[in-house]
Order: structure tokens, then sequence, then C-alpha cells
């Protein structure tokens, strides 16, 4: 028997791959790049979607900023960024964000959320809605009358001027707002610290036991809103607010809703009618802060009071809360270093005291 050579081989091999076989190739290679394209539309088309409906359902503060010469201003290369947060009981009606003059509007929540260059980290201070501190131009008042005075940028730059920091963003929330966000992710478990049951509202009577429980959107509304119910009002409500609200955040992060469209696009949905934002944090901005912070979770995630120094009376007669001004100067000291973490450490607050 004859063996081939090798030029024979070669020649054999090459022979092998007829117009037929390179034919069929070449559709197995268009065909996976037609359902790479078409996957491509499709997730394009879903983002899109999103961006379309928290676009077209939140409102847009066209001037939540005050005159660029009242501002402080950021150091060079200081990428950190500052979101005020305002939170809102309107009970479902329309949030008032009229700027540059006096509204019936009251912030019940206001939180300093500060996102440090590395984008590590998440800090949320929350400010005492009754905080006696200097609002500029009006004197001596509860911190959230700002917005009833002067809508939303006097709120803002009455934060700037208390911690001498340049707010990057804000948001406002109404808290009718968290019921459809609680729903849309299923229920969300909260670790209730004090017992209470609510004495009106639709959960009126409802026991909210110690320990943890899942709440649905009227109990989670409930929770957040009661202060009566407690010793010291205004400071468990606080509290209790930080819970959930960690609670909600590290659910949205969490990899089971973020891998699953049908609970993103539900909670876009439920959320957006109730968010009032400054008009550059649309969609896209959001995007791309949320792709930033990509690696943040639920620990990662610290949330504290303001030290304050307890409750008194004003000079007209209105109880307040007193405010801290060493605390305030130091914690304005660690945002202008962007060490606010090492404060929170050196000062036990990382347990959202």
């Amino acid at each position: 028997m004859t063996l081939p050579t090798p030029a024979q081989n070669r020649s054999a091999g090459r022979r092998s791959h007829s117009p037929k076989s390179r034919k069929t190739a070449r559709n197995v290679l268009l065909g996976f790049a037609a359902a790479v394209l078409v996957v491509g539309l499709i997730a394009g088309a879903y983002v899109f979607t999103l961006v379309q409906t928290f676009n077209s359902g939140s409102t847009k503060i066209e001037n939540a900023f005050p005159e660029e010469s009242t501002r402080p201003q950021k150091a060079d290369g200081n990428t950190a960024m500052n979101i005020l947060v305002m939170g809102s009981d309107t009970r479902g009606s329309d949030v008032d964000v009229e700027t540059n003059a006096a509204t019936n509007q009251r912030a019940d929540t206001l939180m300093l959320v500060h996102l440090p260059a590395d984008r590590k980290k998440a800090y949320a201070i929350s400010l005492m809605r009754d905080l006696w501190i200097d609002i500029p131009g009006k004197g001596e008042s509860k911190i959230n009358a700002a917005l009833a005075y002067g809508g939303v940028p006097l709120m803002v730059q009455t934060v700037e001027t208390l911690f001498d920091q340049r707010i990057d963003h804000v948001a406002m929330i109404d808290f009718e707002g968290f019921k459809g966000l609680t729903d849309a992710l299923g229920g969300v478990e909260v670790d209730v610290k004090i017992p209470f049951a609510p004495s009106s509202g639709p959960m009126a009577g409802q026991a909210y036991k110690a320990g943890k429980q899942t709440f649905d959107g009227d109990e989670a509304l409930a929770f957040v809103r009661e202060r009566l119910a407690f010793s010291d009002g205004d400071y468990q409500r606080v509290r209790n607010q930080q819970g959930y609200l960690k609670s909600v955040m590290g659910k949205i992060i969490a990899r089971e809703t973020l891998t699953n469209p049908v609970t993103i696009s539900n909670m876009v949905t439920a959320v957006s009618p109730f968010v009032s934002v400054d008009k550059n944090l649309d969609a896209a901005a959001i995007g791309s802060l949320s792709l930033s912070m990509k690696d943040v979770r639920a620990q990662d995630i610290v949330m504290f009071t303001l030290p304050t120094l307890g409750t008194g009376t004003s000079a007209d007669g209105q109880s307040i809360v007193l405010a801290d001004t060493t605390a305030i100067a130091d914690i304005a000291t660690a945002l202008s270093k962007d060490q606010l973490g090492t404060y929170i450490v050196a000062h036990t607050l990382d347990k959202g005291q």
C-alpha cells in the first residue's frame, strides 16, 4: 500500500473545506451576529424605556440651586459628591417644588448623602427637621422652614452654609413613593427596634412587634411616618426611616433585583411620579452614578443622625432641636477632606446613632 505524501495530506485537508462547509460556517457566524444584535437591541430598547419612564414620570426642578456667588466652591480634582435628599409627607398630594419663592411646603425628612471620591461607601447624614439654625437672609429658625421661606434654592443654600460644602444634586421624594417601591420589591424586611401601634391612619392599631418583619407598602409607609408613639418623637422616627431606607437600598442593589428586569421596571414606574430632582439628575446621570458604585453593598451604606444638644425652646416658644456647633464644624472639616468615614468611626456613629 502506498501512503499519501505530506503534500497530499495538506491538499486533502484543504479540499475538505468545500464551498458548502464554508457557507455553513458563514451562516452560523451570521446567525450568531444577528442574535447578538437582537439581544443588544432588546437591551437597548429596555434601557431606553426605563430612561423615558423616569424622565417623563419624575418632576424636574429647573432652578434648584441658589445664586452661584453665594455658594461654596469645590477644590480642583475633588470628585466626591453631595446629594441633598428631602422627604415630604404630603400624603398623596402634589409636591410643591416652586423655586426662588416662599411655599407652603416643609421638608419632613432631610438627609445629606455623601459619596466619597473612591465610591466605595455611601454615607447619609440625617438632619433633624426641628434643628434650630441660621437660615440665610431669614435669621434663626427650624431648618425645615427654609423650604417654606424660599423654596428649594434656599434649602440648598441653608445646608451648604451649615457645612460649607457644595451640593451637587437635589432629590425630593414624597413618602407615598415608598409604598409603591416597597411593593415593587415584593416587600422589605426591617428590624423594628421599638415596638409600637399607630394610633391613626390606615394601619391604626396594628402591632409593630420588635424584631425583623417584612413590610408591604402600607406597613412601610406607616412605619416611616410614625413619631407620636415614641418618647423621643422625631428622633426615633428618623432612626426608623434610616433602618427602612438601608433595607430598601440593600434589596435594590442585591443581585436578584439587578438581574430581574421586571422588578427594575416596576420600581422605576412606581417611584418616578413621586420624585422631583434637579434638572441634571436625569436617568442617564443616575445610571452613570450607579455604575461607579457597582461594588457597594448593604454593609457599605452608613447612616447616622447629625449630633445635637437635645431639645429646647426658642425665644418665641417653639419646641426645637439644639444644634451641636462643634459636631457640625468637625463634620464640615471631614467632608472637605473626604474623610467622613474616619470621623464616623472615631465617634462610633456607624451604628446609625
